[in-house]
């Protein structure tokens, strides 16, 4: 005897289609508190004893809140030797008060960098939001494809060139430096200069790499959540990354 499907049946599936339940119980990693829309309940289903969306996410947030905090604190430090070195000197033989201190002109190019690395935070969001918005991952959840990847990546890869962007000019803005005789044991203000551009540098490469961890998940990982995860931890340190850099060269620009 043929089955028949019902009215109500057809309802009830379409209901469940719509809800993300693809029969195994479990929604999409859709959450409203994550940028991307959806259904908050839906992060937080948890099965057979495993982490849910939403517990993991929050654990690998926490985990880079801590690193970065770290990294702060850093940079904290090198700020008050900044401002300390900029107020002390020494005494010569005739008991004159002798300041070493000698204001480093600021390259023009770091301006244009400055703008580079605020465009490459914008782009590196709408890579962020496109992993949770929620069309896309519904149409993960359901097999047909993998659209969240396929919208973030290009914003990923322009954030990555953009991070490659700044970190040349910022080579190029040392050697405008040094051809201008002004070089890391000039006097202590050269000396905080290139020590606090390249530290940051340096934490910036570490943010390029990120993020070509996460293009490298878009493309290998069949996981949507754990796709989600690499890219929205990439992302956050990215835009830290910016607001730090957006510090340090107001202090090197203002206070010299």
């Amino acid at each position: 005897m043929p089955a028949v499907i019902t009215p109500n049946e057809i309802e009830r599936k379409r209901r469940d289609l719509e809800d993300g339940d693809h029969g195994g119980g479990r929604r999409p990693p859709t959450d409203k508190r994550t940028g991307g829309g959806g259904d908050p309940d839906n992060w937080n289903d948890r099965r057979r004893g495993r982490r849910s969306p939403r517990e993991r996410l929050d654990r690998y947030r926490l985990g880079l809140f801590f690193a970065l905090s770290a990294v702060f604190m850093f940079f904290v430090a090198i700020v008050s030797v900044f401002f300390v070195s900029q107020g002390s000197g020494h005494f010569d033989a005739n008991a004159r008060f002798i300041n070493e201190w000698l204001p480093t002109a600021i390259p023009p190019l770091l301006w244009l960098n400055t703008l580079v690395l605020v465009l490459s935070s914008i782009t590196v969001e709408v890579a962020r939001r496109h992993m949770f918005r929620e069309m896309d991952v519904m149409d993960e959840w359901l097999g047909l494809g993998k659209p969240t990847s396929r919208r973030a990546m290009p914003w990923l890869v322009a954030t990555v060139v953009l991070g490659c962007v700044f970190l040349v000019g910022q080579v190029v803005a040392w050697r405008q430096l040094g051809a201008e005789h002004v070089f890391y044991n000039s006097n202590p203000s050269s000396h905080s200069f290139f020590l606090i551009t390249g530290i940051h540098g340096f934490h910036l490469v570490v943010g390029v790499l990120a993020l070509f961890a996460a293009l490298l998940g878009l493309g290998l990982s069949k996981v949507v959540e754990n796709r989600q995860i690499m890219v929205d931890c990439a992302a956050w340190y990215w835009h830290s990354m910016g607001i730090l850099w957006l510090g340090l060269f107001a202090l090197l620009a203002l206070f010299q």
